[in-house]
């Protein structure tokens, strides 16, 4: 750790702060139907409702709410799995690729639809340009509103009192969609075609290179049919390649949502390491702040709904924390490097920028500290995208984004799915603190009682029994072990990652495990698909049961939710969950891999 990366952290974290205040304001403001731009946009509004046969003015309860969130990404599910069948049918694919295959389009459709973007193939070499659009790109912007509204009817049911609904679903994907999402990607993705990430319909271009590769190819006559020397052997003839095939498309346009939605596919396999993608330092802090911006956004507009703006702060300041921590702890893993090669004098750095640090993964145009910034910001999020490669972090620095991931994706989290899993950690921890003083919990004016406590349990205990039960399965099993390209304890986090990516829907891997098999494939999706819907519906319940609710005064006994004290205590019950969870997993990959390397081996 040095003073320059504590600089770029420093500098990151107070931006994102600052700019998170004008977004919530804005974000509220669009929810409530106060915005201009909401007015502005009603003409439209309502020829979509009309079309779509929706009354805009009838509310939903939590049950029709979560069947119409559920079935909304059913339909989208299936739109998907269809599209990535006949893609080699249809227009928009100058490089004429192929079907996928049965397993790899389910688990392909279900990852973009559950906001996990998980890909398991290379996206050049795979997806035509069409599918990109019509259906990647539109599942990024519709998986991201969709988490956005269920944090919404959540925080309606902590502002109402003796209320039997929650909103209404169409309309709330609609306005988000409208007028949050697709403008904001129109900025972004603006700003980054103006530091050079590609936008164009363009079939891929073969272009010269500045070296050329000499290798021996079989001799043919002039019929095509191989040529023999005069010992009978197959005659070669030596053919140089002076040309590169370099692969073209709509980037910009997918790169901005798919860092807005907290989505994190890649148009490119290189991902946010593909100079296509990411060309510049300022295009990279532009995907990184955009990641952050409306998770952080909505716990300020927490606060507002409820009309208490502390109750907000306290939600950001605990997330703040926490995500300040990881980085520092990241970035000091890896500026110091492997201590087996130091131990050698061999020199980690790749160039001045990460003097002494372990660079093996890194994308030297950033360094350490900026690579230390995207990886936890990109699993602290659920967002997936990566910058350098996380197989090549050291153990302590691969152990952070695993158990970012693994705390539930709520220090800042996904777009939405982390706004509402950090206000059911807080659910259980004034559970916890009522348990201990002797009161019946309350939470921003909302008595906690047995049926919120039975959906609390089910959102926080049922990633990881995917995870785990997930990872079990695929050690014990050939076809699992089968994909482990390192052996050891690495080969363990490799799968441990893997299963953590995927129900916490992340969508980030550790590589090194070989995914695009049936076994992989068809477990991952089951992971994917229960990890998002699996959560939604019993938060959903609680946001029913809560609007319900009357809401009761202060009183002196009451816990304040909004100062240090609750802070701490909403901190530590986040990590006392992760601890009792996934510490004994931990143990055996990340821990048990760091004293291998710290014993030299």
């Amino acid at each position: 750790m040095n003073a320059n990366n504590v600089l770029q952290a420093s500098i990151f974290i107070v931006v994102l702060l600052a700019a998170a205040v004008p977004v919530a304001s804005y974000l509220g403001a669009v929810m409530d139907g106060s915005s201009r731009v909401v007015r502005f946009g009603a003409p439209l509004e309502r020829l979509l409702y009309r079309i779509a046969g929706v009354d805009p003015s009838a509310e939903m309860g939590w049950k029709h709410y979560a069947i119409a969130t559920v079935a909304f990404n059913v339909l989208g599910v299936g739109f998907l799995y269809v599209l990535l069948r006949v893609q080699g049918w249809l227009p928009g694919n100058p490089q004429q690729f192929g079907a996928m295959s049965v397993d790899s389009a389910f688990n392909t459709a279900v990852s973009f639809v559950t906001n996990t973007n998980w890909q398991d193939y290379t996206p050049e070499q795979t997806v035509g340009y069409l599918t990109q659009m019509l259906g990647l790109t539109v599942q990024n912007f519709l998986s991201a509103a969709s988490a956005i509204v269920v944090v919404m009817a959540l925080i309606r049911g902590f502002a109402r009192h003796t209320a039997q609904t929650i909103g209404n679903f169409w309309v709330d994907i609609t306005r988000v969609t409208l007028y949050v999402l697709i403008p904001m990607a129109a900025v972004v993705a603006a700003l980054l075609m103006s530091q050079g990430v590609i936008q164009n319909f363009k079939a891929y271009q073969d272009v010269p290179t500045l070296q050329t590769t000499t290798y021996a190819a079989p001799k043919l006559d002039a019929q095509g049919n191989p040529v023999k020397d005069a010992k009978g052997n197959p005659a070669t003839v030596d053919t140089q390649v002076k040309t590169q095939t370099l692969a073209m498309g709509p980037v910009a346009s997918q790169e901005a949502i798919k860092m807005l939605g907290t989505n994190g596919g890649g148009f490119f396999n290189g991902n946010s390491a593909h100079p296509y993608e990411n060309p510049t330092p300022f295009s990279n802090f532009v995907q990184i702040f955009s990641i952050l911006i409306i998770p952080a956004a909505l716990t300020l507009v927490f606060g507002r709904v409820i009309g208490d703006r502390r109750q907000g702060v306290a939600v950001l300041a605990a997330m703040t924390i926490a995500f300040g921590v990881c980085v520092f702890g990241e970035m000091s893993a890896e500026q110091s490097g492997n201590p087996a090669f130091a131990a050698l004098h061999i020199d980690q750095s790749a160039n001045a920028l990460q003097p002494g640090g372990n660079a093996e993964g890194k994308e030297t145009r950033f360094g350490i500290a900026q690579s230390g910034i995207f990886t936890v910001a990109t699993t602290a999020a659920s967002c997936g995208a990566v910058v350098n490669t996380h197989d090549s972090l050291t153990p302590i620095g691969g152990l952070y984004p695993m158990l970012l991931m693994q705390l539930g994706e709520v220090i800042f989290g996904g777009v939405g799915s982390g706004m509402y899993g950090m206000l059911v950690f807080a659910l259980l921890a004034v559970f916890v603190a009522g348990l201990m003083i002797g009161r019946t919990p309350e939470y921003v004016g909302k008595k906690i009682e047995a049926y919120e406590m039975k959906m609390v349990s089910i959102v926080v205990l049922l990633t990881p029994l995917l995870v785990l039960v997930g990872t079990s399965i695929a050690v014990l099993s050939d076809a699992g072990k089968a994909g482990i390209a390192n052996p050891g304890a690495h080969g363990f986090s490799e799968i441990l990652y893997a299963f953590s990516s995927a129900a916490n829907n992340n969508g980030s891997a550790f590589a090194g495990l070989s995914v695009n098999t049936p076994f992989y494939n068809w477990l991952t999706a089951i992971a994917m698909w229960f990890g998002r819907f699996g959560t939604i519906v019993p938060v959903l319940a609680i946001a029913g049961s809560l609007a319900a609710k009357k809401r009761i005064g202060v009183t002196g006994g009451t816990l304040p939710t909004h100062g240090p004290l609750f802070v701490v205590l909403l901190l530590g019950t986040v990590l006392l969950v992760g601890a009792l969870t996934y510490v004994p997993a931990l143990a055996l990959g990340p821990g048990v891999e760091h004293l291998i390397m710290m014993g030299a081996h």
